[in-house]
């Protein structure tokens, strides 16, 4: 099972505050069905709803002072190599009958806790109508203490700030992680988390994995070694499947803002609480939120504790 047993109590409380806040990012509009995927990619009918050791060090630009013309460069970076995605009537006829026995955020084959010294923050871009912008106050906190990041982002999102994907994807502080086609919960059978129906089919399941993997490719030059469902629920079927599509499936042991709807105490008091092994869930979409407030309150505390940080590519 991907559950963290080694600290019962703030991970039980941690799990009961992030039931409740993505629950409420639900409400917020975060995890909107908005848009659908590009032209090239498969539709479907969305229910609407709504390492390195960091620290003290000379801070890498900020946004603003990114150019277009490196944002260019990064789009035009050639590919190393085309992505790893087995043949999508391979994988069907793999899969083919299997029932899932486990459905939530810590099932079977899903990374919860990293076994490392450093803890890993971790940041969604789900997308769609009201999750679509980006939380640059955050992001210029993260660069000004030199903090890595992993950055989960939507096919939507994507296609809603090219420039500024291509940015983050240039920036070494950062690394990109694939969020989904159409930000929906990953099931074989339609479940739904949070009043938002999963993916109907493992052929859905497919399409919502592989769909933002190849556009992030395409894009960017590089497949993500890393996945997150809308809402972060999978069963274990599809967890499997995300690993079959070479992709670690991954959600977390602290629930840092609900969604984005944390007020800023709760949220540096839930971040507070990172240590080693630990990984973090926020989000970098919601800029009207208090998540970047929380963080630059908690940050400089936990480094001054020796705490560190790294991405998901350098802790696990």
């Amino acid at each position: 099972m991907g559950d963290s047993k080694r600290r019962p109590l703030a991970g039980r409380r941690s799990v009961l505050l992030g039931m409740a806040g993505l629950a409420a990012a639900v409400m917020s509009g975060c995890a909107d069905g908005g848009a659908g995927a590009l032209p090239t990619l498969p539709e479907q009918d969305v229910a609407r709803e709504h390492l390195r050791p960091s620290g003290p060090a000379t801070p890498p630009p900020s946004i603003a002072g990114k150019s277009s013309e490196q944002a260019a460069a990064a789009r035009a970076q050639p590919s190393s190599k085309p992505p790893v995605l087995p043949n999508k009537t391979t994988i069907l006829a793999e899969f083919a009958g299997r029932q899932p026995k486990e459905w939530g955020l810590h099932v079977t084959g899903v990374i919860n806790e990293a076994p490392s010294r450093q803890a890993a923050l971790t940041f969604d871009a789900c997308g769609g109508p009201g999750g679509s912008e980006c939380d640059h106050e955050l992001l210029r906190t993260l660069r000004r203490l030199n903090v890595p990041a992993t950055l989960f982002v939507n096919n939507r999102w994507i296609r809603a700030n090219p420039s500024l994907s291509a940015e983050l994807a240039a920036d070494p502080l950062f690394e990109l992680a694939n969020h989904g086609t159409s930000h929906l919960p990953l099931s074989v059978n339609g479940k739904s988390a949070y009043g938002i129906t999963g993916t109907a089919n493992a052929s859905a399941a497919f399409d919502e994995l592989a769909g933002n993997q190849q556009a992030m490719h395409d894009t960017f030059g590089k497949s993500p070694q890393f996945f997150r469902p809308g809402t972060a629920f999978y069963d274990d079927v599809t967890a499997a499947m995300t690993r079959r599509l070479g992709m670690i499936p991954v959600n977390f042991t602290i629930n840092g803002d609900g969604g984005a709807t944390f007020p800023a105490a709760t949220v540096a008091t839930e971040v507070g609480r990172a240590g080693p092994g630990d990984i973090v869930i926020s989000h970098f979409n919601k800029p009207a939120g208090a998540t970047a407030e929380g963080y630059a309150r908690i940050l400089p505390r936990l480094l001054d504790k020796g705490i560190t940080f790294g991405r998901l590519g350098d802790v696990l």
